[in-house]
């Protein structure tokens, strides 16, 4: 009799650790913010944008590939922005010292209409890990990171993501 006690005592917590874990594999990932201000000193949250998918890119105007990606991004951000399904917008963030106005030249000089802010040099973001330049985080509609991309983005992976 105990020990038939003992079995049951033992599948019973066998069964509760399971579904701990399972409930804890199952947890999705916190929603994320930030408040930046642009170049024009105008206030910017990501929660301003719940609902939209965001790619966020970390840039800096030395950065060479961060120029070879920009006009893949508002090429991105001009298809996205107004859609009926799966709406998604781009955030530039320019990690580097410079001064205001030379941003400013160089976002019109590449002719780039999404938002622009800035924040100083880190290597870690609200987002995550900023390792190098250029670094993409695409976040979900719920304000969650799916991806984090060090590099060149690739258009067609945040494309799949999105779609």
């Amino acid at each position: 009799m105990q020990a038939q006690r003992k079995s049951i005592y033992i599948l019973l917590l066998s069964l509760i650790i399971t579904l701990i874990l399972f409930a804890a594999g199952q947890a999705k990932a916190a929603a994320v913010d930030f408040q930046l201000a642009d170049v024009d000193g105008i206030e910017h949250r990501l929660s301003d944008y719940r609902g939209y998918w965001v790619v966020v890119n970390y840039w800096a105007t030395w950065c060479a590939p961060c120029r070879d990606e920009m006009p893949d991004l508002q090429q991105f951000h001009n298809a996205y922005q107004n859609r009926a399904k799966n709406k998604a917008i781009v955030i530039g963030i320019n990690m580097e010292e410079a001064v205001d106005e030379e941003i400013r030249e160089f976002i019109k000089h590449f002719k780039i209409t999404y938002p622009n802010l800035l924040t100083e040099v880190e290597r870690k973001g609200p987002l995550g890990e900023i390792s190098g330049l250029p670094t993409t985080f695409v976040i979900s509609p719920k304000g969650e990171v799916v991806k984090r991309i060090l590099g060149r983005v690739d258009m067609n992976e945040i494309i799949e993501l999105v779609d």
